[in-house]
């Protein structure tokens, strides 16, 4: 592909994107995947190159672009080779007209770059959260240690236990190693959490939103298959991916339980007051993740967030029934709003009387409210917020 023909490639990508992201259809990096496996022609330079400019494009566009033509001048505006490629010429983009605008650029949409602002979170911090993501994996401790562990490459040891750090775009997943469970890609937020959770050996722990069970795999390696480990969820699809990420990794779950949305105690209703701990990892926006997914900025409205937020505080009050007495909730979002943070557990606390928080403190991040935030800029993970939480 000649160059104008990857801004012309990209143009027509973002122009799939924006009505998904207003939508909450497909991700971006779905969409990109689907749109070239229809264009086998496209090398891997070329799909690299047009990857690269859609979300240079993206990032650059805080408020939701009317079209992908405007999010690509707003890119030329910036970058004077990229606006050369505006001319017309065949198989690449129309020449701009003198009235043509560029989409308008910044962080976020005003409404939730206060919000941001409104959270703690200055200019530069903001902005760290759509700088490009390095690749962490969490050695598994239940097949081997990061002490011994030979792989491709040499990672950076990090802050958790069992932590490397790779560039990004690191295929680690056509590793050997990768293939016989020894390792897991996990951001090291996500491993960080895991190993402040207070849990112990012989506990029976609920991981109440499993997904795909990052966490869950994580919390059986930390306690070396020794505790009762039961992962539930929602999401059948992805529920559907812990069996054999868990066979492969080694790793003992007692149960996996598909829950009915706001009828999750008719499957769980046998595990009522018994739980040592309940991890409640719960649908957030994603804010923390914007390194990977920055149209997720444009997936997000105050209504979805107060969405969001009735969801959040729903799946804790389900937790608290399934918590023994004197037992802990973990409450954790991939967020740095504090709307999915310090406000939820100040909201817990005032509809269950008696409980409490507990301190939280993980090697990095900071307190925020009752809990603990780690952020891309201070910590260079993603944005999270935990906070421990105590029955009676």
């Amino acid at each position: 592909m000649i160059p104008a023909a990857r801004v012309q490639a990209a143009i027509e990508l973002l122009d799939m994107i924006i009505p998904a992201a207003r939508g909450k259809g497909a991700p971006a990096d779905r969409i990109i995947a689907d749109y070239f496996r229809a264009r086998r022609y496209a090398g891997s330079k070329d799909r690299r190159a047009v990857r690269d400019l859609v979300y240079q494009a993206i990032r650059l566009c805080g408020p939701v672009p009317a079209s992908g033509r405007a999010a690509m001048l707003a890119v030329a505006t910036q970058d004077p080779a990229i606006a050369a490629l505006f001319d017309g010429s065949p198989h690449g983009p129309a020449a701009r007209g003198p009235s043509e605008e560029a989409a308008k650029t910044g962080l976020a949409p005003k409404w939730l770059a206060a919000a941001l602002r409104g959270s703690g979170l200055g200019g530069p911090e903001i902005a760290a959260m759509l700088g490009r993501a390095p690749l962490d994996i969490r050695v598994n401790a239940l097949k081997a240690d990061r002490a011994t562990i030979v792989l491709p490459e040499a990672g950076e040891p990090l802050a958790a236990a069992q932590g490397l750090r790779f560039a990004s775009g690191t295929q680690v997943e056509q590793w050997e190693a990768y293939a016989d469970g020894l390792i897991e890609v996990q951001d090291l937020g996500s491993q960080l959490i895991i190993e402040a959770l207070p849990i112990a050996p012989g506990d029976t722990i609920i991981d109440l939103c499993a997904g795909g069970g990052g966490k869950t795999l994580a919390l059986a390696a930390r306690l070396g298959n020794a505790a009762s480990i039961i992962a539930a969820d929602t999401d059948k699809r992805r529920l559907g991916n812990l069996a054999p990420r868990a066979a492969r990794a080694g790793a003992a779950i007692d149960q996996i339980v598909l829950l009915d949305p706001d009828r999750e105690m008719q499957a769980l209703g046998g595990f009522a007051g018994k739980a040592d701990h309940v991890l409640v990892d719960a649908p957030c926006s994603g804010s923390g993740t914007w390194r990977r997914s920055p149209e997720g900025r444009w997936r997000l409205d105050p209504a979805e967030l107060a969405r969001l937020n009735a969801l959040q505080d729903h799946v804790l009050d389900v937790a608290a029934q399934l918590v023994r007495p004197g037992g802990s909730v973990a409450f954790v979002t991939c967020s740095l709003l504090d709307a999915e943070g310090a406000d939820r557990i100040t909201a817990f606390l005032t509809r269950h009387p008696g409980w409490r928080t507990d301190p939280v403190t993980l090697p990095l991040g900071r307190p925020r409210g009752a809990g603990w935030r780690l952020d891309p800029l201070h910590d260079g993970t993603d944005g999270f917020f935990i906070a421990c939480l105590r029955s009676p």
